[in-house]
């Protein structure tokens, strides 16, 4: 069944309505944002939306719904403070139409009032958006409360991760909230996605033919995928204990750039066909194995509050994974992830096999194989790593050749922006579906069923030493760009 927001399979399509199948791609004419007044709208929403404001790219009102007992006079200041907050110089002219938008409707999720008070303040809305700022448990609820006041006929609901905790998780919270919607309707949020994602990813690899006949096993030794972080959970320690690495960034994040980056060519634009080739991909990793994964936790974990004190959870994880299709078989991916490491940085790293024996020149030693590196946060960039032969040198050295995106180009959208943006438009590609969910736990599971232990490593290193065993046979682990 095709809508605009993709095609999905008959299995998810419980709750359906002509209008919702149909409809999924119509521009919001409403933002109903539940949970307004926590702290994720503190941070990133506002001020997400004031920059959409500031482009020319909102034109909806926006409903505040929340169970504190605040005015549309409370919203607004903490709109102003949370965008301040950020470090953003305000123009007022630009904020007075955002404040404009703001409206607000405080009420108790499990309260059938509170959906009848929405309506009364969307009355006339034929394209709806909510977007659930709120815990994952709180979904179902929020959901089925909308649909019994007839609001998700035509709408689209936004969530946040996590999308369980593990496969059998979220499967239950699929099935719980298609009782009222269809797949096509959801848009499961990935901050991570609105920066350098799928499309930008593809559009790197197959629009340049220097690079796609070269982007498979022919040519590559191993793929490298690292996110680093040179800060702690600090007071997180309540959310991230029960999570850990795995759960917070690799199943979700991580995959999403190892689809990225070992997808076949779409054969269209359209996001149904984009996310069938990107299942594809998760449908040929072989399920993860204990025996190549190694856990981490920096020196004074234990410390932080929220943390329990005999605490396994791991704040470091690296982990090999193998993709069983022509393109790749035989190719290694290797992540790894972690808290308290020497930088910040996320990239995607190609490895290329080293080259024959030179005959041609005296040498020392074998050259370095050459390296693309696709750099995806903080800042995005591409880096080409050579080896080259100077007249005047006496040896061979590397060199890089660097492009910075935000140079080229000028600044971007913040993450939030994109993907907020792309939830009203309707434009589903940077949202994942609810099969590519389970097939990520899938890999991910036997790590979780079976994890080895964790070990110490000193804050400011990066991590436990046992990692450079999982990637021995394939040289070291290489970057991250920042620090070479």
């Amino acid at each position: 069944m095709t809508s605009g927001a993709g095609t999905v399979a008959p299995s998810v399509e419980r709750g359906s309505t002509a209008a919702a199948r149909n409809g999924g791609s119509q521009a919001a004419d409403v933002l109903v944002v539940f949970g307004i007044t926590g702290d994720l709208a503190k941070v990133m929403t506002f001020h997400s939306l004031y920059r959409l404001e500031a482009r020319g790219l909102l034109d909806c009102p926006i409903v505040g719904v929340a169970v504190d007992d605040w005015t549309d006079d409370d919203l607004k200041k903490r709109a102003r403070d949370s965008i301040e907050g950020t470090g953003e110089k305000i123009d007022e002219e630009v904020f007075d139409r955002f404040a404009a938008r703001l409206s607000y409707q405080n009420g108790d999720f499990a309260d059938s009032s509170t959906y009848q008070q929405v309506a009364t303040a969307i009355d006339g809305a034929q394209s709806p958006v909510f977007y659930l700022e709120i815990p994952p448990f709180l979904f179902g609820t929020v959901v089925k409360g909308l649909a019994e006041a007839g609001l998700t006929k035509a709408g689209r609901i936004v969530v946040e991760k996590p999308f369980g905790h593990d496969r059998e998780s979220a499967s239950a919270l699929a099935d719980e909230l298609h009782e009222y919607v269809v797949e096509s309707q959801l848009y499961r949020i990935d901050h991570f996605l609105g920066k350098m994602g799928l499309e930008e990813i593809l559009y790197l690899r197959f629009a340049n033919t220097m690079l796609e006949p070269v982007w498979n096993r022919n040519y590559l030794e191993c793929v490298e995928i690292t996110m680093a972080e040179d800060f702690g959970v600090e007071d997180r320690g309540h959310f991230y204990d029960p999570v850990g690495a795995l759960r917070d960034v690799v199943v979700n994040h991580l995959m999403q750039v190892v689809s990225a980056a070992a997808m076949e060519p779409p054969s269209g634009g359209d996001p149904a066909t984009l996310k069938d080739a990107q299942v594809a991909v998760f449908r040929s990793i072989a399920d993860a194995d204990p025996a190549h994964y190694v856990r981490g936790q920096y020196d004074g974990y234990l410390d932080i509050d929220g943390v329990a004190k005999d605490s396994v959870t791991e704040t470091y994880c690296a982990l090999r994974l193998e993709i069983d299709n022509w393109r790749w078989s035989g190719v290694p991916f290797f992540i790894r992830t972690g808290k308290r490491l020497p930088a910040t940085q996320t990239e995607l790293r190609l490895v290329f096999k080293r080259p024959p024996r030179i005959g041609f020149a005296v040498l020392e030693g074998s050259p370095e194989p050459d390296q693309l590196v696709v750099k995806l946060d903080p800042s995005t960039g591409i880096r080409f790593r050579l080896e080259a032969l100077r007249a005047d040198a006496p040896r061979a050295e590397p060199i890089t050749l660097d492009a910075e995106f935000a140079r080229e180009g000028g600044e971007g959208a913040t993450p939030y922006e994109v993907l907020l943006h792309a939830a009203m438009l309707g434009q589903s590609t940077r949202f994942t579906r609810q099969d590519g969910v389970e097939e990520t736990w899938r890999i991910m599971q036997p790590l979780l069923d079976a994890p080895p232990p964790v070990h110490p490593y000193a804050p400011g290193s990066w991590g436990p030493k046992e990692a450079d065993k999982l990637v021995a046979g394939n040289g070291v682990w290489r970057g991250p760009w920042v620090t070479e």
